[in-house]
């Protein structure tokens, strides 16, 4: 049973003639910001400039932690007074006036709050990202809280912020920060070549970035995780919208969100793929903007939907401490969701999400009555070929999952090494399970085993993607990587189909160049036992084990789980397919329904000329062949 938000939030009552879905409205979003705010501000330095908040502290130190949690409250405060045109109840606004003023006071000043400077990214680098959430705090409150401050403050916070225009960013959205930076200097009057440089530097390496469909990398390569929307998007988007510019950024983002909107679960859930997923519900944020500056194909009702279907899975399920505080993790505390530079206030850039807030009382966003989300409904099946993902997503249920075919986090000058980064290097992930981590098996992963030693998927290579009436598809290839991160057998490589009918998951992989004596594994979908879902895995060909095993350390949604796994072995080329299926099990339900719905669902395979066919037992007809990459499939006439 899911716990109401903490009554440190406050929120209003429930609102279910006009949010049916959600119960949610603006007022729910004002109170969720001004709750957060008020938890963090009783951990504030004597003069405002750090929110030094509790728990062990990030690999920057506790000076950045501090700053990081000044910032991206900040952030939520700006969105707040600025949708509200400048109305500020609580005061946020001067509390944040006096952090700046102390926080660009010269190192060794008598308060001892002065920030660190922004330096290079392999230096000091965590503060260049905080200056992006001080820049656009500024320039969002400029008439309420800028233009007020006393001229010796102003220059001294430009001189601090400039650092950012100055300093080395790391080689990703980083580039965006001093942008963001730029842009409000120049918002400002405050603008000159360096500020020109930054921004023509970061919009020149964004084209470079960008790989269609809406989609951005995350940097050079093939990384695509929520940073595309609350990164890549947000930050120029944003800046067109607050300067009246029209570029085509904003077109960009409607084409992003044709797809990114069913990439949330009937429970409101966002993908669990990717990191930094401890900020949450700043994946609604790209939803959130697209429905402020009208760059998005969804109505304001379903905007809403998702935004504030966002919002509550997360306040219902623990994310905010009985403190009022964000923990770090994805429902409460989970130590394998977070990364090494996230530090106490890290979970504050959920505050991007309250970028719907500039949309006023009385614009549709929140005066439309709450439509479904994409997820919701009839079944969908989306490919994409861009990032190459392939989305799933069942009514019934409400589960979304994606089926990773070309995304991962090596960057192409990046030595291929071992082991495998359980965020990125999976075959499918979803918005009901989370992967399994550390010492347990992994969940979702085929793997070649030479002399007992499993080959890691870190460079995922896309072959292509295409969908049909029902059912879509999408394939890939890599080399396995051996532990010492050399690839010992180089004529050793996998390739990978997925195609998705319904809730059916067909995967098909194809082993070439394999030694004699080398074994392969799948395993599914990792799920509690008491969990209401089923995970199934059935073998179709080439597998000759069947069993389940146990990941004691669990997932994000779960303290334990459960995966099913087939095993089998392979020397130089050999093909297997196998049946998965990830349900949702009702309540009244005993369970098991869809273990045997999965182990009748296909009623033939058989190999042809290199290929595989695979006959369904509805008369259906699917093809995958790997030589080239075709994959065709019939319905039953």
């Amino acid at each position: 049973m899911n716990a109401p938000a903490p009554p440190a939030l406050a929120l209003p009552g429930e609102d279910r003639e006009r949010s049916p879905r959600t119960g949610y409205t603006r007022a729910h979003w004002e109170a969720t910001a001004d709750g957060l705010l008020a938890a963090a501000w009783r951990h504030a330095s004597p003069n405002g400039a750090r929110l030094d908040l509790p728990g062990p502290p990030s690999r920057s130190g506790t000076r950045s932690d501090g700053l990081e949690g000044y910032a991206r409250t900040f952030l939520a405060a700006a969105f707040r007074t600025a949708g509200a045109d400048g109305a500020d109840p609580h005061g946020w606004l001067e509390r944040y006036a006096d952090g700046l003023a102390a926080g660009t006071r010269a190192p060794g000043a008598a308060d001892h709050e002065s920030w660190p400077l922004v330096l290079d990214y392999d230096v000091q680098g965590q503060p260049m990202v905080e200056a992006a959430s001080v820049a656009l705090g500024l320039r969002l409150t400029r008439p309420w809280l800028w233009d007020r401050l006393d001229a010796g403050v102003r220059d001294r916070a430009e001189e601090w912020l400039r650092g950012a225009l100055r300093s080395l960013p790391a080689p990703c959205n980083w580039y965006l920060f001093p942008y963001s930076v730029a842009g409000f200097l120049e918002s400002v009057g405050r603008g000159d070549a360096e500020t020109a440089r930054a921004r023509a530097r970061a919009l020149e390496l964004l084209e470079e970035w960008y790989r269609g469909q809406g989609w951005y990398a995350d940097g050079d390569g093939r990384a695509f995780d929520h940073y595309n929307g609350w990164a890549m998007h947000l930050y120029p988007v944003l800046d067109d919208h607050l300067s009246g510019a029209s570029t085509g950024y904003g077109d960009r983002l409607r084409e992003h969100l044709e797809g990114y909107a069913l990439l949330f679960g009937g429970d409101g859930a966002p993908l669990h793929m990717g990191r930094s997923l401890t900020y949450r519900f700043a994946a609604a944020a790209p939803v959130a903007l697209g429905a402020v500056t009208g760059h998005t194909p969804l109505s304001p009702g379903t905007s809403r939907r998702l935004m504030s279907g966002c919002l509550r899975y997360f306040l219902d399920r623990g994310a905010v401490g009985g403190d009022g505080l964000l923990t770090l993790g994805w429902h409460g505390p989970h130590a394998a969701t977070v990364q090494p530079y996230s530090g106490p206030a890290s979970p504050y850039w959920a505050s991007k999400a309250f970028a719907g807030l500039l949309a006023p009382a009385d614009h549709p966003l929140w005066t439309e009555t709450e439509r479904a989300a994409p997820s919701e409904g009839a079944d969908r099946a989306l490919a994409l070929p861009a990032p190459g993902l392939l989305v799933q997503a069942t009514g019934a249920d409400g589960i979304v999952r994606v089926h990773n075919h070309g995304s991962s986090h090596l960057r192409p000058f990046e030595e291929e090494k071992a082991p495998e980064d359980p965020h990125y290097d999976r075959l499918a992930y979803s918005t009901r399970t989370g992967p399994t981590s550390g010492a347990d098996p992994a969940d979702n992963r085929f793997t070649v085993l030479w002399r007992g030693l499993p080959g890691a998927r870190r460079r995922i290579r896309p072959l292509g993607a295409g969908q049909g009436p029902g059912w879509s598809w999408a394939a890939s290839w890599h080399r396995p990587v051996f532990a010492g991160g050399v690839p010992a057998l180089p004529a050793l490589r996998v390739q990978a189909a997925t195609v998705v009918r319904g809730a059916y998951e067909l995967r098909v992989h194809r082993v070439v160049g394999a030694p004699e004596g080398t074994a392969a594994e799948l395993t599914g979908w990792a799920v509690g036992a008491d969990e209401p879902v089923e995970s199934v895995l059935v073998p179709l060909y080439g597998w000759a084990g069947r069993d389940r095993v146990s990941a004691p350390a669990g997932t994000a949604f779960t303290p334990s789980a459960r995966l099913p796994r087939l095993s089998g072995t392979v020397s130089g080329t050999a093909l297997f397919a196998a049946l998965a299926l990830l349900e949702g099990a009702s309540p009244a339900r005993g369970g098991g329904e869809a273990a045997e719905g999965a182990e009748g669902a296909v009623s033939s395979v058989a190999e042809d000329g290199g290929a595989l066919v695979v006959g369904w037992a509805d008369g259906a007809r699917t093809r995958v062949g790997f030589a080239p990459v075709r994959v065709e499939h019939e319905e039953a006439r």
